[in-house]
């Protein structure tokens, strides 16, 4: 007589699930994990609708430089040669709002270093610290990824009046 043994059928997700079975991601080395790409859970929570969101680089640097734009005592971002194309930018009104910042951008965090010209007198701790503070704000608040580094790079110290050029005294000052 046959042995009674339970039989089941596998369900096609189950058969699915062992025949191709997920294997882990691989995070390249950085300062954030990688891959730009927020997935979905898959479950479905309440009426939200179920996907991915790609967040692009420039979305996150453009939102780093207008956080750090805002921050009393800093006059610009950028390095010189920066700066320069920058005011021609500016003057055929396409401002460049990622000028002097950099990003990567991982799947739920985020690193930004920004170049900066701070005005004279600001104390250029204290408006580094506030630049910082601002951008992983920013980036928190407006892209939802954790900010786990914020470099601030001073690149100068813009002196009111300096750049108005008064080019007879500094010809007249050179031989």
């Amino acid at each position: 007589m046959a042995e009674d043994t339970p039989t089941t059928t596998p369900t096609p997700a189950t058969v699915a699930e062992t025949v191709h079975p997920l294997t882990p991601a691989v995070t390249p080395a950085g300062r954030v994990d990688r891959a730009g790409v927020v997935p979905s859970t898959g479950e479905s929570a309440g009426d939200a609708a179920v996907g991915t969101t790609t967040i692009s680089d420039g979305v996150v640097a453009k939102v780093a430089g207008i956080a750090a734009r805002e921050v009393p005592g800093v006059y610009a971002l950028g390095g010189g040669g920066a700066r320069a194309l920058g005011v021609i930018r500016d003057a055929v009104n396409a401002t460049d709002l990622t000028q002097g910042v950099s990003v990567e951008v991982g799947e739920t965090q985020a690193a930004a270093d920004l170049t900066i010209v701070v005005e004279y007198p600001a104390p250029i701790h204290e408006v580094a610290a506030n630049v910082r503070s601002a951008v992983a704000a920013a980036i928190s608040r407006l892209v939802g990824l954790e900010v786990v580094e914020v470099n601030v790079d001073v690149k100068d110290v813009h002196v009111a009046g300096a750049d108005d050029g008064d080019d007879d005294e500094t010809e007249s000052r050179v031989a």
